[in-house]
C-alpha cells in the first residue's frame, strides 16, 4: 500500500495462490508462515533495503514466531529468508480480515478427496489447536516459564538452586510434556496447562470456556471451574470474576436471582438413567420447520440433560420416538418418568414407546402427582443459554446441540461434578486442548484403568447418593422452619 497526494492508503498490488499438494499436509502455524514469506519474496522489490515496514496477519502465533526457540526443520531454514527484511508482524482478528478470508474461502480452490469408502490403507486426522502452539510460543516472553523449562531440560540440584524461591519450593509440581508445561494442584494429580504472563493469551482461553458455543455462558464459579480443568495461571479466580462480571451478554441475557417456593423431594435413585424427568418449553420462535419448543430429558442422579424441538401440538407418539432415540438407544429404559403432563398423555406415551421397541409385554402406568422441579431449573438455564446464542447463531434450534453439551459440561452444585462425568468417569475434550492427547493404553494398562474406573464409578455414586440425601434433609429442615 501507498499513500494518494491526500494522505490515504491506495493498494499497490493484490496477491495470492494456491496450496501444493504437499503444503496441505503443513500444520497450520506452517501454512500461515509460508503465506508471509510468499508475501515477502513476491513484493521483494518493493520491501528489500526499506525502511521498517508492518506485516498484518489474523494469526496470533506469527507475532513471535521467528523468535520462537522451538520451531520446525523447516521454520529453521525460512529463518535466514526472514533476516533478510526488516519488519514487525502485528495481529490483526479475523473478524476484522474478512477481505483476506474471502480470497483464501474460494470454493473452486477446494481440495478433492478421494471416496473414503474406497479399500485402501486407514488414515487417522488428528486435529490440533493453534492455542497450544501460542502457549509455547509465549513461554519465550516469561521470566518463571523460560526458567523451569531451563530446569527441566537438564534437571540438577545446581540447576534447582538457580531457579526463583516461589519456584523452587513448587518444583515438584511441575513437568514438561511435548513443549507444553504442566502444573499438578495440591488437591488432585491432574496436569493443568501452564499459561505464561501473556493478558491477550489468557482472555482468548477464557473465552474459550465462557463465551464459545461449547460453554454457553455459565457464571463465575462454573467458568472457574471449567478453566482450571484444562489450564492454570497465578491469580486465576479473582481473573475469572472480572471476566465474567464484564461480559456484556451475560448482563443483558441473564436476570437477577429471585426466592422460590421450596422443591419437593422424590426418592432418590440409585445410579443413572433409574429415573428420569421429561417437560416441554413452548413459545419460542418458530423455526425453519415450525417448531416452537424444546422437550427436555433430565436424568436425575447425574443431571445430564438431553434436547430436542417439537412443534407446538406435539403428540405422545413424537415424544417416544424422541425418547427412544435420544435416552432408550443411549441408556436404556428408565425405572420411572417424572413429568407434569396429562396423565392420559404419559401412559399413550408409554404404549408408544412400547410399540417403537417391538415387545409383546403388556404394560401399565401408576400416576403419583409429585415433582422435585429440577427439570424446571434445567429450563431456566436453557433459556438463558438460548438468549446468549442468540448472538451467535441465526435459529435457536440449530444452537440446541451446543446448548445440551454446555449444561452437560457444567459441574452441577448438587452433585460437585459436571453429569458428563458422572456417567462416563470422564471429561469431554474441547478444542482449545486439542493436540494435548495422553498416550493409548494397551495390555496391562487397559485392566488397571478399568479396575480404576470401577472404583471411581462405586465412589462418586456414593458421592452423589450423599448429595441427594442431604439436599433431602435441608429442604425438609427449612419447610419445617418456615411453618414455625
Amino acid at each position: 500500500m501507498q499513500h494518494d497526494h491526500e494522505g490515504r492508503d491506495r493498494v499497490v498490488y493484490y496477491q495470492s495462490r494456491q496450496l501444493k499438494p504437499a503444503e496441505h499436509n503443513y500444520p497450520v502455524h506452517d501454512k500461515e508462515l509460508l503465506a508471509m514469506k510468499y508475501a515477502l519474496a513476491k513484493f521483494r522489490v518493493y520491501l528489500l533495503g526499506s525502511r521498517p515496514f508492518v506485516v498484518y496477519t489474523d494469526h496470533a502465533s506469527l507475532r513471535t514466531a521467528i523468535k520462537s526457540p522451538h520451531i520446525s526443520q523447516r521454520m529453521a531454514r525460512w529463518l535466514s529468508f526472514f533476516a533478510e527484511y526488516n519488519f514487525q508482524v502485528e495481529y490483526k482478528p479475523g473478524r476484522l480480515n474478512v477481505v483476506a478470508d474471502a480470497l483464501s474461502r474460494r470454493p473452486n480452490y477446494a481440495v478433492h478427496k478421494a471416496d473414503a469408502n474406497a479399500i485402501g490403507v486407514a488414515r487417522t486426522s488428528t486435529p490440533s489447536s493453534s492455542l497450544l502452539y501460542d502457549v509455547r510460543s509465549a513461554y519465550t516472553n516469561d521470566a518463571d516459564a523460560k526458567q523451569l523449562l531451563d530446569y527441566f531440560a537438564s534437571p540438577s540440584d545446581r540447576s534447582r538452586q538457580k531457579l526463583a524461591k516461589h519456584l523452587r519450593a513448587r518444583v515438584h509440581r511441575y513437568r514438561v510434556h511435548n513443549g507444553l508445561l504442566l502444573y499438578s494442584a495440591v488437591d488432585d494429580n491432574a496436569d493443568r496447562i501452564v499459561v505464561p504472563d501473556d493478558h491477550e493469551l489468557m482472555l482468548r482461553i477464557t473465552y474459550e470456556y465462557h463465551d464459545a458455543p461449547t460453554s454457553g455462558h455459565p457464571g463465575r464459579e462454573k467458568t472457574y471451574l471449567l478453566l482450571t480443568r484444562d489450564f492454570y495461571w497465578s491469580h486465576q479466580c479473582k481473573w475469572v470474576r472480572k471476566y465474567v462480571r464484564a461480559c456484556e451478554v451475560c448482563q443483558r441475557v441473564k436476570p437477577a436471582s429471585f426466592s422460590q417456593a421450596p422443591l419437593q423431594s422424590l426418592p432418590t435413585p440409585s445410579e443413572c438413567w433409574q429415573s428420569i424427568s421429561m417437560d416441554f418449553v413452548f413459545g419460542l420462535p418458530p423455526n425453519n420447520k415450525r417448531r416452537t419448543g424444546i422437550v427436555v430429558f433430565v436424568d436425575r442422579f447425574s443431571k445430564m440433560v438431553h434436547l430436542a424441538a417439537v412443534p407446538a401440538e406435539v403428540t405422545a407418539k413424537q415424544t417416544a420416538r424422541l425418547f427412544v432415540d435420544m435416552v432408550f438407544r443411549h441408556h436404556g429404559m428408565p425405572i420411572n418418568i417424572v413429568s407434569d403432563r396429562d396423565p392420559r398423555f404419559t401412559a399413550r406415551f408409554w404404549q408408544e414407546v412400547f410399540e417403537l421397541l417391538g415387545t409383546q409385554l403388556s404394560m401399565s402406568t401408576a400416576d403419583h402427582p409429585q415433582t422435585d422441579g429440577q427439570t424446571e431449573r434445567v429450563n431456566r438455564v436453557l433459556v438463558d443459554a438460548l438468549r446468549s446464542y442468540a448472538y451467535s447463531f441465526q435459529q435457536w434450534s440449530d444452537c440446541l446441540p451446543m446448548a445440551e453439551f454446555a449444561i452437560n459440561n457444567s459441574v452441577h452444585v448438587l452433585t460437585g461434578h459436571t453429569p458428563f462425568y458422572v456417567n462416563a468417569m470422564r471429561h469431554p475434550r474441547v478444542p482449545s486442548v486439542l493436540g494435548a492427547v495422553a498416550p493409548s493404553l494397551s495390555g496391562g494398562g487397559i485392566r488397571f484403568q478399568t479396575n480404576r474406573m470401577n472404583t471411581l464409578i462405586r465412589a462418586t455414586y456414593q458421592m452423589c447418593r450423599h448429595a441427594h440425601g442431604l439436599r433431602v434433609v435441608q429442604s425438609t429442615r427449612a419447610q419445617c422452619l418456615r411453618r414455625a
